[in-house]
């Protein structure tokens, strides 16, 4: 009976540890995808922001640091080396710790980060030039075209910048341009664009003429930031819940594990 419990006790581990280094593998990729996004707003946030940077850096250590410890856990439910089990716990443990330390540290300055936002957005619009290549402002006009939005609190951002309200005719961001839904496509204007309206009497660039959408970025890409990081935090909850697991699991079969034999461990 002793026995067939370590052998469930010995594969429940084993299984544990492989969709740990499942998990492990998502939360480097939500890392990599951090540092390389060149097309959503967290191009421009990651640009700006060091604090960003560093949080998409811990996550591909966590995550790399996660996946070798679902290795190291699978090879030591399989050959019931108790080092190797010893050593997973105290990694886990740690790993547990830090997480919890992140995630805490990371929801508690959920409200700088978005101050941090508008403050980035603010100078990055009034710093804009037209037929300027800047990947700063290649991801801004995406974010606009994309969620349909303008400036950040409201289209009013953009009078802002002075080069834009220097112009004698009306003209405005290309990316900010009200579309209607059969207009749509994938191609994002950049720059500024002119509109030319016969009925205009008066010269000068009044952003009441532009054909613009009204609405500001802000709401729209604070709910999108709020449900990407719920996705992170959710993952990281259940890559928690399963290092749990695989300590209580671990501690289990290493009490039952009485003689070591370390020509199980696997030589390369």
């Amino acid at each position: 009976m002793g026995s067939a419990c370590i052998k469930v006790t010995k594969y429940f581990l084993f299984l544990f540890n492989l969709l740990f280094f499942i998990l492990g593998a998502v939360i480097l990729g939500f890392g990599v995808w951090i540092l390389a996004d060149k097309s959503s707003f967290i191009s421009v946030l990651q640009t700006s922001s060091s604090s960003l940077k560093v949080g998409a850096c811990v996550f591909i250590g966590v995550g790399a640091v996660t996946m070798f410890m679902g290795f190291l856990g699978c090879i030591g439910a399989i050959k019931e080396v108790r080092c190797l089990l010893g050593l997973y716990f105290a990694f886990l443990l740690l790993i547990l710790i830090v997480q919890v330390a992140a995630g805490a540290l990371f929801y508690f300055n959920m409200g700088k980060l978005k101050q941090e936002m508008g403050s980035i957005v603010t100078n990055l619009i009034q710093n804009y030039k037209d037929s300027h290549e800047d990947r700063l402002q290649e991801a801004w006009d995406y974010v606009q075209a994309q969620v349909k939005c303008c400036g950040w609190v409201s289209f009013y951002n953009w009078t802002e910048n002075a080069e834009l309200m220097n112009r004698t005719n009306i003209t405005y961001p290309c990316s900010c341009e009200a579309r209607r839904e059969e207009e749509d496509s994938f191609v994002v204007r950049k720059g500024f664009c002119e509109a030319f309206d016969s009925n205009r009497t008066e010269s000068g660039n009044s952003p009441e003429y532009w054909p613009v959408y009204h609405e500001g970025c802000m709401k729209k890409v604070q709910a999108w930031l709020q449900e990407n990081v719920g996705i992170i935090l959710g993952i990281c909850v259940g890559v928690a819940v399963i290092e749990l697991l695989g300590m209580l699991l671990s501690i289990c079969l290493c009490r039952h594990v009485h003689s070591e034999d370390y020509s199980k461990v696997p030589k390369y």
